[in-house]
């Protein structure tokens, strides 16, 4: 467990981002590890739609297993998405944290975000709290991201946002997050203002990799994007079949049917 939170802790180096993709079950993680991804990510998404609910209509329980079933799937390091933590204050959080170091995780996020819809995010001082309780109980058998979501709430204050990492950074978070940043002016102010791996969420008009290693960045992810371009393949076929009664969609069976095979063959 410490060997894989070490060795997960070691693939973040600025300038030389670790391509994380975000598996959404057992067959994604061990397709996405055949193809030589060096660690993988779960996303709480790309889960819930698994589950055929939105995000954030998880339990903990059921993320933590489903984090362990992906940990037991591959021998890649495996970090996951646990929201906020499933908890708004401290010590929950630091059970979450407990909980995601016994299932084998190398290491786990946790955001500021609340899941309220009339107030979204954490007040700043509790934020880190709950980070530094995160960081306390993983005691450096997980590698502790935190994130901070003002961008993805309609709280675009950049400034804010640098200070909560700050904050994040002080409490001992290994990694800083902060999802919704698309332009390189943000994302480069972000790097400059933290001393911690960055990670940028891979979204629509996101720098492509080779800028965003010139920014500094560590770290890339895609949340629930590769599951919600699973279910857009599936939704391109079905409608393919039901509207014109061809059966173009083999041309993309053939290619996953093959990636399955070679990943599933042991």
């Amino acid at each position: 467990m410490t060997l894989l939170a070490d060795q997960f802790r070691s693939l973040h180096r600025p300038g030389d981002p670790l391509l994380l993709p975000n598996p959404w079950d057992v067959g994604s993680a061990r397709i996405l590890s055949t193809l030589g991804f060096r660690a993988l990510a779960t996303t709480s998404s790309g889960f819930a739609a698994t589950l055929g609910r939105p995000d954030t209509f998880v339990t903990r329980d059921e993320a933590l297993a489903h984090a362990a079933a992906i940990v037991a799937a591959t021998d890649v390091p495996v970090s996951a998405d646990l929201e906020n933590g499933f908890a708004d204050d401290p010590a929950g959080v630091a059970e979450t944290a407990r909980r995601a170091v016994a299932a084998g995780l190398a290491g786990f996020s946790i955001e500021d975000a609340t899941a309220r819809a009339d107030d979204p995010i954490h007040d700043a001082a509790l934020a880190a709290e709950r980070v530094a309780a995160a960081v306390e109980a993983a005691a450096g058998r997980a590698v502790v991201t935190a994130r901070a979501e003002n961008h993805l709430h309609g709280r675009d204050d950049l400034a804010d946002t640098i200070a909560r990492l700050q904050s994040f950074q002080d409490a001992g978070a290994d990694v800083l997050y902060a999802p919704g940043l698309t332009t390189a002016d943000q994302i480069r102010a972000v790097v400059a203002s933290v001393d911690r791996p960055v990670n940028v969420l891979a979204l629509p008009g996101t720098p492509p990799v080779a800028e965003l290693a010139d920014l500094g960045v560590a770290r890339i992810s895609v949340g629930g994007a590769f599951a919600f371009a699973a279910l857009g393949g599936l939704v391109a076929a079905a409608t393919e079949l039901r509207e014109r009664g061809t059966y173009g969609y083999w041309a993309a069976a053939k290619s996953g049917r093959a990636a399955a095979g070679e990943a599933f063959a042991d």
